[in-house]
């Protein structure tokens, strides 16, 4: 029974002990941790406990363990005396917060190598007794690099060419970034450092290549770059542009021009003539040799450039050969420049010709629709005024009083009527496939004749009587004439042309023409009270029967279709007329 309870003892005690290790930190969570800091920066090492209820946190006291495993005091803070730093630690550390109870975060404002190591917080509160976190810290040192070209000469045997170093806390990792075909060895030394070689054969094509360092470290996100040019040195090469023209005798501001390429550039350029000094008159100005007067037969002969830089010495030749005569113009030969020029100017001048073509075209049509449009307006314009002078011309000629222009124009349609008639008041019988004039008013035997004296042609096989007939139309038209003569109708009256007498169309410059009256129809309007029948003229050698018929038809027909008023014979209104009124003259 006693072993028992002294277990239960025991098992308490290490539960107490449990919770006095493990205590309420905040910060770090776990009782031992790691940490990486750089060098020259500053370092934090966390330390937080949370304070229960009726705990009170005494004292706070940072430690760092030595290699031989003894512990060495750094700071110290009391809940009623502050805080206390010991040794070499003075002035290199404090506690990040002004109450180190409530926060003992550490902090090392200039992190050295040195500092790298164990460090131990101790917390001691009441009543609980107490608590410890332990942190390793681990310091880097950014890497330092370097990269050291080498001049190179053409011709070299294989050698370094670029040397890349760098120093840092873990060990950098070197590397290079080129297209040249080399090789690169490297090599670690004690102390973190770490350098790199880059060895090729020099070419002068290599000149200008990359061949850049790159420098990768743990604390650096991405691989440092160090940019390198390779540099190799050759000697220049001279040479001489060939001449676009002839040399001839006479020929002004002649010239010849020597250039060098090479690596550095050449400082130095120099002409000389093999077999002699240089004529008089020539200078040497830059790379140029210049001919200050005319060409002479005897500057013939061959010219050499020397072109020197810090590497070696380039030379070539040009034989100089002046002509007694100028070349032909057809021996001109222009360069690509010229020609490019040329061609240019040529093209410029083609396209504004055609663009001045092409104005002058549409300007042309432009004048030309112009006048077009001009003479268009003029022939409209005639063709209006001649079409209102014709009407106006035929309104004067049935009226000029428009009040009875609706009387005047019943008249018109009585002279187309009776103009376009080919029959006469009655209508003929077709008697046979002949044609044969009888006459209807006269004696059995004679020509027949309408109201007007015409005579009336009937097919009936028989012959035509043409004296009889020739006769016969004279005497008709003479009663014709006696009887308008004798009416009281004037020559402006308004009846058509075909009812004015012969002789008053003669008198008017008209030529004379057989006057014409419409058919009689039954059912015209009857005669108006106004109009009184004109008498007639009778000459005793006419037949009495014939004369009072022909009268009487020709006064049916006028009373039919006319009626006279105030002195002038006027056409009767008609619902079948056809009506043209006349357009007003403008002037």
């Amino acid at each position: 029974m006693e072993s028992k309870r002294q277990q239960e003892k025991i098992l308490a005690l290490i539960f107490l002990i449990v919770l006095s290790v493990q205590g309420n930190f905040v910060e770090p969570p776990e009782p031992d941790t790691s940490q990486v800091s750089l060098a020259e920066s500053q370092t934090r090492l966390p330390c937080h406990y949370q304070e229960e209820d009726g705990e009170k946190v005494v004292q706070v006291t940072w430690y760092k363990e030595l290699p031989d495993g003894t512990k060495d005091q750094i700071i110290t803070g009391h809940f009623k005396d502050g805080h206390t730093e010991f040794g070499r630690y003075s002035g290199r550390v404090r506690f990040e917060s002004s109450t180190p109870t409530l926060n003992a975060a550490l902090l090392i404002p200039n992190t050295e190598e040195s500092d790298e190591g164990s460090y131990t917080c101790h917390i001691s509160t009441f009543p609980n007794g107490n608590f410890e976190r332990h942190i390793v810290l681990t310091i880097w040192i950014l890497p330092i690099s370097s990269l050291e070209p080498v001049v190179l000469v053409e011709g070299e045997s294989y050698r370094v060419v670029a040397s890349c170093r760098a120093v840092g806390r873990p060990v950098p990792r070197l590397s290079w970034d080129t297209d040249l075909p080399g090789q690169h060895q490297d090599r670690t030394s004690e102390g973190g450092s770490v350098s790199s070689y880059y060895s090729l054969h020099p070419l002068r094509s290599m000149n200008g290549k990359k061949l850049d360092c790159l420098v990768s470290h743990p604390s650096l996100e991405q691989p440092r770059r160090i940019s390198n040019r390779l540099e190799v040195q050759y000697p220049p090469d001279a040479t001489i542009p060939l001449s676009s023209g002839q040399w001839y005798t006479g020929l002004e501001k002649a010239e010849l021009s020597c250039e060098g390429g090479g690596h550095p550039k050449p400082h130095n350029i120099s002409w000389t003539r093999k077999g002699g000094a240089l004529p008089d008159g020539v200078s040497i100005v830059g790379g140029k040799l210049i001919f200050g007067r005319a060409l002479r037969s005897n500057d013939s002969g061959v010219y050499e450039c020397v072109v020197r830089n810090s590497v070696g010495i380039g030379k070539t030749d040009y034989t100089l050969t002046v002509a007694e005569t100028s070349p032909r113009g057809s021996d001109f030969r222009p360069d690509n420049n010229q020609l490019l020029i040329i061609i240019g100017a040529s093209a410029g001048a083609l396209v504004l010709v055609l663009v001045i073509i092409v104005l002058l075209v549409n300007r042309h049509h432009r004048h030309r629709t112009k006048k077009l449009e001009m003479a268009l307006s003029e022939k409209t314009d005639e063709i209006n005024t001649l079409s209102r002078q014709a009407s106006f011309r035929r309104v004067n000629s049935v009226s000029t009083d428009f009040r009875l222009q609706g009387d005047d124009y019943a008249l018109l349609r009585v002279d187309s009527r009776m103009k376009n008639s080919q029959m006469s008041l009655e209508r003929p019988i077709y008697r046979g496939s002949q044609s044969t004039l009888v006459g209807k008013w006269g004696p059995p035997g004679e020509v027949e004749v309408d109201e007007l004296g015409r005579p009336v042609i009937w097919h009936d096989g028989m012959s035509l009587r043409r004296s009889e007939m020739d006769g016969e139309k004279e005497e008709r038209r003479r009663r014709v004439e006696l009887y308008l003569k004798s009416s009281n109708m004037s020559l402006d009256s308004g009846l058509p042309s075909s009812l004015v007498p012969l002789k008053a169309q003669q008198d008017d410059a008209v030529g004379p023409r057989d006057p014409e009256l419409g058919h009689a129809r039954g059912g015209d309007s009857p005669r108006g009270e106004g109009w009184t029948a004109p008498q007639t003229v009778a000459e005793g050698q006419e037949d009495e029967d014939d004369d009072s018929s022909s009268s009487n038809q020709i006064s049916e027909a006028l009373n039919t279709h006319f009626y006279y008023s105030d002195g002038v014979l006027r056409p009767r209104p008609h619902s079948n007329a056809i009506l043209l009124h006349p357009r007003p003259q403008i002037i």
